[in-house]
């Protein structure tokens, strides 16, 4: 079965001084950084998904910024594809499956950012299409919300969107196991 990495959204407004910062960026960009380099060493397929904002009101990933630039941590090489893409599923209304289609890829490595929007739509629809799926869990960061008065910490949505994911949807693995799988 043909696999792909696809990294999702890895863009600077995540990052400490961006428009959103998430906590764990950094550390989900270098296990982030870990996987792409695994990728690149078998010369398996990578995909990077940018988000740019096509949404009136939106207050990150704003055209024209550098917020939009993906971290150089996880720089595309020039044979990488970037598909850009305005909504949290990297399916709607983009190229994704037409590039996965073309290139016989059947299972998704997916990491990226944020786990508890288009780490989650995109495994879903992924699945949804037929994809096998894994999400690498340290390569991906969230942030803290709030619902109905109550504060849910950041590392508590994570897990919890992850624990959703588990089973059904995505194998939920560290990078450190998905990269023992590669040959």
């Amino acid at each position: 079965m043909k696999t792909g990495l696809l990294l999702i959204d890895v863009q600077l407004d995540y990052f400490p001084g961006g428009r959103m910062a998430l906590d764990g960026a950094i550390d989900a960009v270098s296990a982030a950084a870990r996987l792409l380099a695994a990728f690149r060493e078998v010369d398996w397929p990578v995909c990077h998904i940018q988000h740019i904002s096509s949404r009136a009101g939106a207050t990150f990933f704003l055209p024209g910024t550098s917020g939009i630039d993906i971290h150089p941590a996880v720089k595309p090489n020039e044979n990488e594809p970037i598909i850009e893409k305005h909504f949290p599923n990297s399916f709607r209304e983009t190229e994704l499956m037409k590039h996965l289609r073309s290139n016989q890829i059947e299972r998704l490595v997916i990491c990226g950012m944020m786990t508890n929007m288009c780490i989650d739509a995109t495994v879903r629809a992924a699945y949804d299409q037929g994809f096998d799926c894994m999400v690498a869990h340290d390569a991906c960061a969230a942030r803290s919300l709030e619902f109905s008065g109550r504060g849910v910490q950041a590392g508590d949505v994570h897990a919890a969107f992850l624990a959703a994911l588990q089973g059904i949807y995505a194998r939920v693995l560290s990078v450190d196991e998905i990269c023992s799988m590669l040959p």
